[in-house]
């Protein structure tokens, strides 16, 4: 371990030591004169956003755990140890929605996630326990030859096996430990925080931006005269009020027009970086700039595609390689998202794909009703299958 990662790890508060450490490298200053790190970017209204929209939505994508059919198709494994606390409540403190949201807000701001393990004496897992990525350091022991993980638990470090850490990582360099976006594309969110602060900076001043004060002969205490100058005049406060000037003192105005289109165009150029980046597509963080109802939806299937759909699978194989056992894995069981869940928000898109499996003999009348948690319909009618004329053979 280096001497910098010894000083930092004896530290007993580590008060986001990862953030730090990183700035101390120098890191964290930009060249717009910014400071970041995850917990200074998320002051960017736009990031936050973006953050929200992944988090919330992956959040209120349900798992479940399914066993295989030997014939082919899947049953849904209720009796299974794991489906309570995938599905319903991971820990005696939070649900799963919680849970998940967790994980994606770690994720999306440090490109790691991470949940401590917990298990009985009979090998099942009883527990999963989300950790800020900040209090989480994967590592690799290279005398064991295996990973591991530096855990700060309220300032102790404790070094855990892999098996007792639920990890998933963001695309990487080695596959082991996630790169932050927030990190790699410092300068973009510094530009951001920068232009933020000097919108705010001119608003604070009470839009009185740079003032010349003029005398018509030597000023005797200039400080104390500047320093009245701008207890009255300057700040939001005194915006509007009158200001006496005497000794045949001139206050003038460097013109500046606020609604620079420069600025502007800026402004919005960072926004729309930042979707990128995060892949949100703009108008779900309400930046409807060049929005038609025709580009939304389809930007809306973009976003369950591209940018949930890799999170989803990475949790999928997570779980299968660290919370299923090989006895299990071998059985036919597996986890799995229902994606569907995030079309809960549009019915009439979600009701015309649900008819289309109905019309096309994927599912039956019960199979879609058990989708709208409604009950089955007795008899033979709710369970059979509907098969299209031209599509059967004669």
């Amino acid at each position: 371990m280096s001497l910098l990662s010894q000083i930092a790890l004896k530290n007993s508060s580590l008060d986001h030591y990862f953030d730090r450490h990183w700035s101390g490298l120098g890191g964290g200053i930009t060249k717009s004169g910014t400071i970041v790190s995850q917990q200074t970017a998320l002051r960017l209204s736009t990031l936050l956003a973006c953050i929200r929209v992944r988090t919330e939505s992956f959040g209120s994508i349900p798992c479940s755990i399914y066993k295989k059919r030997k014939g082919g198709g899947r049953d849904e494994a209720y009796d299974h140890p794991l489906y309570e606390l995938i599905h319903n409540i991971p820990n005696e403190d939070m649900t799963a929605l919680t849970w998940r949201e967790s994980l994606n807000m770690n994720f999306d701001a440090d490109g790691n996630c991470y949940s401590i393990i917990d298990s009985n004496k009979g090998g099942n897992v009883i527990r999963l326990t989300p950790v800020p990525y900040y209090n989480m350091e994967p590592c690799y022991n290279e005398i064991k030859d295996k990973m591991e993980y530096r855990y700060n638990d309220r300032g102790k470090i404790e070094t855990l096996p892999a098996s007792k850490v639920y990890h998933v990582p963001g695309f990487s360099w080695d596959g082991l430990k996630g790169i932050s976006i927030i990190r790699a594309a410092a300068e973009t969110f510094g530009r951001g925080l920068a232009l933020d602060e000097f919108t705010n900076r001119f608003f604070g001043q009470g839009m009185n931006f740079g003032l010349v004060l003029e005398a018509p002969g030597d000023v005797k205490d200039r400080e104390a005269l500047k320093k009245e100058i701008e207890e009255k005049g300057g700040g939001l406060h005194n915006s509007h009020r009158p200001m006496l000037l005497t000794g045949g003192m001139k206050l003038n105005r460097v013109p500046i027009s606020f609604v620079d289109a420069q600025l502007i165009e800026m402004m919005n150029l960072t926004d729309i970086q930042i979707c990128a980046l995060m892949r949100v597509p703009p108008h779900m963080v309400a930046h409807l700039e060049r929005a038609t109802f025709s580009n939304i939806e389809h930007q809306g299937i973009e976003f369950v595609t591209y940018s949930q759909l890799p999170t989803v699978v990475r949790h999928e194989q997570e779980i299968r390689r660290k919370l299923l056992t090989q006895s299990e894995r071998e059985q036919g069981y597996y986890a799995k998202f229902n994606m569907d869940a995030l079309l809960r928000g549009d019915a009439k898109t979600r009701a015309e794909a649900l008819a289309m499996q109905r019309q096309n003999g994927k599912i039956n009348a019960n199979e879609w009703r058990a989708l709208d948690d409604e009950n089955p319909i007795e008899g033979l009618a709710g369970e059979a299958y509907l098969v299209q004329m031209n599509m059967t053979s004669t």
